[in-house]
C-alpha cells in the first residue's frame, strides 16, 4: 500500500508538467493495492504482486476506456482485458493509469496525442521518444515502477533510450497481442519498460506464453528469464554492425555508444567491430511501405458505425464516414492512412507493397546469417540524444529517421533490449542489443552484467 501511495503522490506532484498518463485510476488502484497486501500476508504473493504498473493505452482494460491517444476512441471503454493485462491481474498487478501515446502508436516523439504532449523527465523541453513516450517517462519519473509498451518500429525502444531506462521488445509472437489496438499486426509487439534488467526479466516471465486468441501467438515453453541474469558473458560473440552508425550521428553520442560495446569487451566478450548488414540502408523504405499499408487495412473499422467517434451531423452514410474519419483522426494517422491506401492501390501494388514484403524477407536472411557467426548484435538505440519539442513536427522525414535503427528489429521480427549507456549534455542513451528470435535470454544476460559494470541505469532525472 505504501509504494502505491507513494507512486501516485509522485504523480499527483509531477505529471502536470510531464503528462505521462491520459487515465490515473487512483481508487482503483488503492483497491488493488489493498488486495495485494492480504495476498502476502497469505504467503500467495509473485515478484510483481502490488508492485504500481502503467499501461500504454493502447491495450484494452475492461470498465477503463482504452483511447489510443485519439479523438476516435476519446470515449471508448472496453468490455474486457487483453490478455497480457489478464496475466498481471493474476500476478497482483497495481495498476495506477494508462499511459500517453502517439496517435494509435505512430510516431517517435509522443507529440501526436489528441490529449498533449508528453515531456522528457531530464528536459521538459525536449520529447520522451514515441510512441511509448508516456509509458518510458512515468518509469524514469517514478510515477511507475515498471510500464507495458508497444512497439512497431521501435516504439518501447526508443522512447526507453531517450528516458533513460530499459526497454525490450520481445520476439514477433512471443507476447500476446489479443487486446492491443492494432497498428501493424505483423509488427506490433508489446513489451515491458524497466527501471533496470532484472525488472524486464521479471515482467517477461509474466507476460510471455502462448495464447489461443492469437493466431500469431507462437506455442513454446516460456522459460525463466531472471535465470540468465548470472553477469557472465566471457566468450560470447557480439558484432557490431557498421551501417547503425549513421553519417549524421554526433560525435559525442557515437564516443560513448562505442566506449559501451568496449566496456562488454572488458567483461570478457568477443567483439568484431567489422560486421556488415547491407540491406539496413533499405529497411526505412520498406517498413514506411509495410506499416502504413497495414495501418490502412487496420483502421479502416473507425467509420463512425461500430463503435468510436460518430461525426453528429451528416447528410448520409458515406457522408457520415468521412466527417468521422475527418475529425476523428490527427494529421499524423491520416498521412499513414494515405501512404498506405496508395501503396495496396490498384496497378501499385506490385511495385510498393510487394516488392517491399521481398526486401523484408531478405533482411530477415540477412539477420539470420549474422547470428550464425554472433551470439548477439549490439547498435546505437537512437543516433541522437532526445531532440526538442517541435523540432521535428514538420518535417515528416525527419522525424522517420529517428528510428533508423529501430526499424529492421520489427521487419525481422527478432527481440531487442534497449539499455542506459551514458549522458551526453545531460541527455541518456541507449545501447541497443539483438538477438535471434526468442533468444531474449541472451539479451538479458548481456544487459544485465553491462548493468552491473556500470552505473547508468541508477541514473535518474532532476524533476523541477
Amino acid at each position: 500500500m505504501e509504494l502505491t501511495q507513494a507512486v501516485l503522490a509522485q504523480i499527483a506532484r509531477t505529471d502536470g508538467k510531464i503528462h505521462s498518463y491520459v487515465t490515473v485510476t487512483k481508487d482503483a488502484a488503492l483497491e488493488q493495492a489493498r488486495r495485494a497486501d492480504d495476498r502476502i500476508k497469505e504467503g500467495k504473493a509473485v515478484p510483481l504482486t502490488g508492485i504500481p504498473a502503467a499501461i500504454k493505452d493502447n491495450m484494452c482494460t475492461s470498465g477503463i476506456r482504452t483511447t489510443c491517444s485519439s479523438n476516435m476512441l476519446a470515449g471508448f471503454v472496453p468490455p474486457y482485458d487483453a490478455t497480457v493485462i489478464n496475466k498481471l491481474w493474476d500476478s497482483g498487478m497495481v495498476m495506477v493509469g494508462k499511459t500517453n501515446l502517439d496517435e494509435f502508436a505512430m510516431g517517435s516523439s509522443t507529440e501526436n496525442s489528441a490529449f498533449g504532449v508528453t515531456h522528457n523527465p531530464w528536459d521538459y523541453d525536449r520529447v520522451p521518444g514515441g510512441s511509448s513516450g508516456g509509458s518510458a517517462a512515468a518509469v524514469a519519473a517514478d510515477q511507475a515502477i515498471y510500464a507495458l509498451g508497444s512497439d512497431t518500429g521501435g516504439s518501447i525502444r526508443l522512447p526507453a533510450s531517450f528516458c533513460g531506462v530499459v526497454g525490450l521488445k520481445p520476439t514477433y509472437g512471443s507476447v500476446s497481442r489479443f487486446g492491443l489496438v492494432a497498428f501493424g499486426s505483423s509488427l506490433d509487439q508489446i513489451g515491458p519498460i524497466t527501471k533496470d534488467v532484472t525488472d524486464a526479466a521479471l515482467v517477461l516471465n509474466v507476460i510471455a506464453g502462448y495464447d489461443r486468441r492469437d493466431s500469431t501467438s507462437v506455442n513454446r515453453p516460456v522459460p525463466d528469464y531472471t535465470k540468465a541474469l548470472n553477469g557472465n558473458i566471457k566468450g560470447m560473440r557480439i558484432g557490431v554492425p557498421k551501417e547503425y552508425f549513421v553519417d549524421a550521428m554526433p560525435a559525442d553520442v557515437r564516443q560513448t555508444v562505442e566506449a559501451a560495446i568496449s566496456k562488454l569487451e572488458e567483461l570478457g566478450a568477443s567483439i568484431d567491430r567489422d560486421v556488415s548488414l547491407s540491406l539496413t540502408d533499405f529497411a526505412l523504405a520498406t517498413y514506411y511501405l509495410i506499416a502504413p499499408a497495414e495501418a490502412s487495412a487496420n483502421l479502416a473499422r473507425y467509420d463512425g458505425t461500430k463503435y468510436g467517434y460518430r461525426a453528429p451531423e451528416a447528410d448520409s452514410m458515406w457522408d457520415a464516414m468521412e466527417k468521422t474519419r475527418e475529425n476523428g483522426f490527427g494529421p499524423e494517422v491520416k498521412r499513414r492512412i494515405m501512404l498506405g491506401t496508395y501503396a495496396l492501390s490498384a496497378g501499385y501494388y506490385d511495385a510498393y507493397y510487394k516488392k517491399a514484403q521481398s526486401i523484408r524477407r531478405l533482411i530477415w536472411e540477412e539477420f539470420k546469417q549474422a547470428f550464425s557467426k554472433y551470439d548477439a548484435l549490439v547498435t546505437p538505440t537512437s543516433p541522437t540524444v532526445p531532440f526538442k519539442i517541435g523540432e521535428k513536427a514538420d518535417d515528416p522525414l525527419q522525424m522517420y529517421l529517428s528510428d533508423v535503427c529501430t526499424l529492421p528489429i520489427n521487419i525481422a521480427g527478432i527481440p531487442g533490449l534497449s539499455v542506459p549507456c551514458g549522458l551526453v549534455d545531460g541527455l541518456p542513451v541507449g545501447l541497443q542489443i539483438l538477438g535471434k528470435s526468442f533468444d531474449e535470454v541472451t539479451l538479458l544476460r548481456i544487459g544485465h552484467a553491462y548493468e552491473q559494470a556500470t552505473d547508468w541505469h541508477k541514473q535518474k532525472p532532476a524533476l523541477k
